[in-house]
């Protein structure tokens, strides 16, 4: 492991504008370990670059999404002048982001292309900014080194190709210098641009500090650190100072939106510290994640997160009831379909299964063929408009001296429950309109005595 090496990733609202980059800028030059940073899309931009994406956009429309994009860039390159190195790939960049936009994506290959632009800008304008900070920085297409495979829209990393890459590429450029490159982006085997899914900046950042054997990731967003829940619903919610990959990896899966749960993996895989925190407050502490966290640790409820936009899939057949093979043939055509299942009961007769529905997915989590090829052998029940609440922590076992927790759960509607696979949370189902008041209650009962 190279030690002296860190990794930082600064999201969207952290290189939104020239002043958010200034201030980026200045917590690398502050930081002589980390060498390797990966930055999101500006602010505003990926929006835009999904909008791109559907066919149904009037020429105007079209153009406008177009002319948003870059006035983004634009606003930015206002106060910052480009070396001659930068100004050329900029230049090559933003015209064959013009050339691509122009028509709808006629494929999921060239959707994935149409959107990596926005980290390919902003990695040229904040090598600028870090030049400027007195920071020798060079820019560095990550899609020669993040190997991925074709499943477009949401990539698999290829993690020894990377690896590979990496020590051939990247690593003999960190001894004198930052790299500055993109998140949410790869390639596959054919030099196709990919995508890790929308927030894989992250993740990104993450799997570069694997594959450079850096000892750290540092994750700069526009927090101080993950909350015990989110401060927009809870204005006594509070950060979490420090937390075991096992709660993070829960938190982040089940909607803490501050850090995409794939960062969890590599990241416990190698034994590589993350620190979460604000760009605009950096010395204003925030959470380290660890193997073996330390300080402030405890069994019982942490925190409380809520994912909305869920699927309740029920599929029911009286062949179920004794019968092996149901769940076998269920599961082969959800994953024959890339459908990832969160939550899982059962019954005699029957399993109930959760998805994630995010509005903002670059593709449907279930898709008609799929339910088509269910309906073959069972009925099937698709339930909309449901938030996942989670409650995320260390031994968390429902038993009689836990009358507290019960009680709190005795006072909501419940769709489903699911509880005893892990001892890090319990989840359940609430119709989506009741969400934030449930968290409400639950914060305030569990974690504001």
């Amino acid at each position: 492991m190279n030690q002296e090496y860190s990794v930082a990733k600064f999201g969207g609202t952290s290189v939104a504008d020239h002043g958010a980059m200034s201030r980026c800028a200045q917590i690398i030059a502050d930081n002589n370990n980390v060498r390797v940073v990966v930055v999101s899309a500006s602010a505003g931009v990926t929006n835009h670059l999904v909008a791109l994406c559907q066919s149904a956009l009037t020429p105007q429309q079209r153009q406008a999404h177009i002319d948003g994009v870059i006035a983004i860039q634009l606003n930015i390159l206002e106060y910052v002048s480009l070396d001659a190195d930068l100004a050329h790939g900029f230049d090559v960049t933003l015209s064959a982001f013009r050339s691509s936009a122009e028509q709808a994506p006629q494929s999921s290959a060239h959707s994935d292309e149409l959107l990596s632009f926005g980290e390919r800008f902003s990695s040229y304008l904040f090598t600028q900014v870090l030049r400027e900070h007195g920071v020798a920085a060079t820019r560095f297409d990550v899609r020669s080194v993040l190997k991925t495979d074709s499943q477009f829209g949401k990539a698999q990393p290829n993690i020894k190709a990377t690896a590979q890459q990496a020590h051939a590429q990247l690593l003999p450029l960190l001894k004198d210098q930052v790299v500055v490159t993109q998140g949410f982006m790869g390639s596959d085997d054919y030099g196709d641009t990919t995508t890790l899914g929308r927030g894989g900046s992250d993740y990104s950042a993450a799997l570069l500090a694997e594959a450079i054997g850096a000892n750290s990731v540092y994750i700069w967003t526009d927090v101080v650190g993950i909350f015990s829940t989110d401060p927009r619903v809870c204005a006594k919610a509070a950060p979490i100072a420090h937390l075991s990959f096992d709660e993070a990896a829960e938190m982040a899966t089940f909607g803490a939106k501050v850090l995409h749960p794939a960062t969890i993996l590599p990241a416990a895989r190698s034994g590589i510290s993350v620190f979460v925190g604000s760009s605009r407050e950096p010395q204003g502490g925030g959470t380290w994640i660890q193997k073996t966290p330390q300080g402030d640790t405890l069994a019982g409820v942490r925190a409380v997160t809520q994912r909305k936009n869920q699927i309740l899939l029920t599929l029911k057949s009286p062949e179920m009831l004794l019968a092996s093979g149901f769940l076998a043939r269920v599961f082969t055509i959800l994953s024959e379909h890339k459908i990832s299942v969160d939550l899982v009961t059962t019954s005699e007769i029957s399993v109930a299964l959760t998805l994630d529905n995010a509005p903002n997915a670059s593709r449907p989590e279930l898709d008609q063929q799929a339910l088509e090829r269910l309906s073959e052998f069972c009925h099937v029940s698709v339930e909309n408009n449901l938030t996942l609440v989670a409650l995320i922590g260390s031994e968390i076992v429902l038993r009689q001296s836990e009358l507290n927790l019960m009680q709190v759960l005795s006072e909501f509607d419940i769709r489903l429950i699911c509880h005893g696979a892990s001892k890090h949370n319990l989840c359940f189902l609430v119709e989506q309109s009741q969400s934030d008041a449930v968290v409400q209650t639950i914060h305030q009962r569990l974690l504001e005595g």
